[in-house]
C-alpha cells in the first residue's frame, strides 16, 4: 500500500500528515525533509518506549539525526503539571533549541504533553507527532491542540501549537491491546456520527475487520484525518465549526473526571458513551429519530465499547455532580453549557439550548 498524505492547510503553519506502513523505520528520511534538523529529543512513555523506541532511534540515526529520549509513566494521570515540568526541564537540559525538534512518540497523552512542552519551551520549538495509538492517529495528533489536565477538568491548561509533521504508521497499531484499539475506535466512529453518514454506514459493515486488516485500517485513519483537517482549516482555534469534533466529549470528559482519569474509563470509551447520550438527548428533544440513538448504541456494543453510564464499573457520582463537572467544560460560554447534538447520523450541530430536565432524564436512563 502507498503512503498517503493529508495536508493541513494553515498558511505558514501548514503541515503534512503521512499515513501508511513502515513510517517509524523511515522517520529519519521523512523528518530530514523539514529543513534538516540535526538534533531531536523524543518524549515517550514507558510502554511505548519498550515497543517502538529502538525502531525510531534506528530510523533517525540512519538519517544522521542525533536523538535522546525521556520515557514518562504511561496513562492519562501523566498529563499534569509535574510531568510537564519534568519534560520541559529535561528538554532544556538537552539544550534543545528552536531549530531542533521535539518528537512525541506515543498516544494522546504524550502527544498533548510533548506538544505543550514544545509550545512553551523557548516560546515555541518545532515538534513532530508520531502517534502510536488509533485514538492519537485519528484525532489528538492532528490540529495543534496541546495541554494537560487539572483536577478541575480535562485539557483546561494548554496552547494551540501546530506540529511540523505527523507520521501515522498504521503498523504500530497491531501492538495495541484490544481494549486500547477499541477505545481509539470510539473517535473514528465519532467522525461518521458528526458529519458523514456514508462513512458511518461503511464502518457498520467494515469496522469489525479494522484490527486485522491493514488496508481497512489505513482507509479509516485517512478518512478520519481528512475530516479533521477540513474542520481545523475552517476553524483553527475553535470559534465555531471545530466544536463539532467534541461530539460526545461534554458527557465523556465529565465521566473521565468522575472516574479520576483512571483505567476504569478510557477516553475513547467515554466518547462512545458520550456520543450515545448526545443522540439520546437529541431524540428526546425531537431533533432526530428514535432509531438513531439505538443504532449508535448497537454499533458501539457490537464493537465491544460501552454505550451507557451503567457500563462503567464501580461507584459514580450522582447526576447533579456529573452536570457540575460538565459545567467545567471549555465549551461553556457565558455560564451556559454547550452541547453538540444531532439532527440525524452525520448531522451534528452546536447548541446551548438544552432543557435541564431532559438532560437529567437522559442521564438517569443511562445508569
Amino acid at each position: 500500500m502507498m503512503t498517503e498524505t493529508v495536508r493541513v492547510d494553515l498558511g505558514a503553519r501548514s503541515y503534512d500528515v503521512r499515513i501508511g506502513q513502515g513510517l517509524l523505520a523511515r522517520a529519519g528520511q521523512e523528518i530530514t525533509a523539514l529543513a534538516g534538523p540535526r538534533r531531536a529529543a523524543i518524549l515517550t512513555d514507558e510502554t511505548v518506549a519498550a515497543l517502538h523506541l529502538p525502531d525510531l532511534q534506528a530510523g533517525l540515526a540512519e538519517a544522521g539525526i542525533t536523538a535522546t529520549s525521556l520515557a514518562l509513566p504511561a496513562g492519562e494521570a501523566t498529563k499534569n503539571w509535574t510531568a510537564l515540568g519534568q519534560a520541559t526541564e529535561w528538554l532544556l537540559s538537552q539544550k534543545i533549541e528552536r531549530r531542533d525538534l521535539v518528537i512525541a512518540l506515543g498516544g494522546g497523552v504524550i502527544g498533548d504533553l510533548a506538544g505543550f512542552a514544545a509550545a512553551i519551551l523557548r516560546r515555541g520549538v518545532r515538534f513532530v507527532q508520531i502517534p502510536t495509538s488509533l485514538l492519537a492517529q485519528v484525532d489528538s495528533s492532528v490540529g495543534g491542540k496541546t495541554g494537560i489536565n487539572s483536577p478541575q477538568g480535562k485539557n483546561l491548561i494548554g496552547a494551540f501549537h501546530q506540529p511540523s509533521l505527523v507520521l501515522a504508521d498504521i503498523d504500530v497499531l497491531t501492538t495495541l491491546t484490544p481494549r486500547d484499539f477499541r477505545a481509539g475506535y470510539g473517535e473514528v466512529a465519532k467522525y461518521g456520527l458528526l458529519g458523514d453518514e456514508g462513512f458511518f454506514d461503511w464502518l457498520e459493515v467494515n469496522a469489525a475487520g479494522l484490527a486485522g486488516d491493514a488496508a481497512l485500517r489505513q482507509r479509516a485513519v485517512r478518512h478520519s484525518v481528512q475530516m479533521k483537517a477540513d474542520i481545523v482549516q475552517r476553524d483553527e482555534t475553535e470559534q465555531g465549526d471545530r466544536a463539532l469534533l467534541n461530539l460526545g466529549h461534554t458527557f465523556g470528559h465529565a465521566l473521565e473526571s468522575a472516574t479520576g482519569y483512571s483505567d476504569r474509563l478510557l477516553h475513547g470509551e467515554g466518547v462512545a458513551i458520550g456520543c450515545t447520550l448526545a443522540f439520546e438527548l437529541s431524540a428526546k428533544m425531537g431533533l432526530c429519530s428514535q432509531e438513531a440513538p439505538s443504532r449508535v448504541a448497537a454499533h458501539f456494543a457490537a464493537m465491544g465499547l460501552p454505550s451507557r453510564i451503567g457500563d462503567i464499573p464501580g461507584h459514580l457520582p450522582d447526576d447533579e455532580a456529573l452536570i457540575a463537572l460538565m459545567a467545567q467544560d471549555k465549551k461553556v460560554q457565558d455560564g451556559r453549557l454547550r452541547f453538540i447534538l444531532a439532527r440525524g447520523i452525520g448531522h451534528a450541530f452546536v447548541t446551548d439550548d438544552v432543557d435541564p430536565a431532559q438532560l437529567r432524564q437522559v442521564l438517569a436512563q443511562s445508569r
